[in-house]
């Protein structure tokens, strides 16, 4: 289960933006679901990862936070020796709701729209 207890604690802080975007960069590929959305790659990559949080709120039991995830796709040649096409990164974007459990800092990743 992924935890994002440092933002949990900055929340309604004046460092929790900052807090975020350090804590959801340090995630590895595997826990953000940036390959299922990607729009022109066919693997998604980390390299030129960018954060904005479009919206933040508190419901009930949990903090909500939509972000914006600016990242690279890479359109892979054939990996043969003498294939003359270098590997290509396109920017890719995407949405992601962070749903952050308010007492135990659990969070569930899903893609918007």
């Amino acid at each position: 289960m992924i935890k994002l207890s440092k933002s949990l604690a900055a929340w309604n802080t004046t460092v929790f933006a900052d807090t975020f975007k350090r804590e959801v960069g340090q995630l590895s590929l595997d826990q953000l679901p940036l390959q299922q959305a990607l729009t022109s790659g066919s693997v998604a990559s980390k390299e030129n990862l960018q954060i904005s949080i479009n919206r933040s709120v508190q419901q009930a039991d949990k903090l909500i936070v939509d972000a914006g995830i600016f990242y690279s796709g890479i359109i892979a040649g054939c990996n043969c020796a003498d294939y003359p096409t270098p590997t290509d990164l396109h920017n890719e974007y995407c949405e992601l709701r962070f749903a952050i459990d308010l007492a135990s800092a659990d969070t569930v990743i899903t893609i918007c729209g």
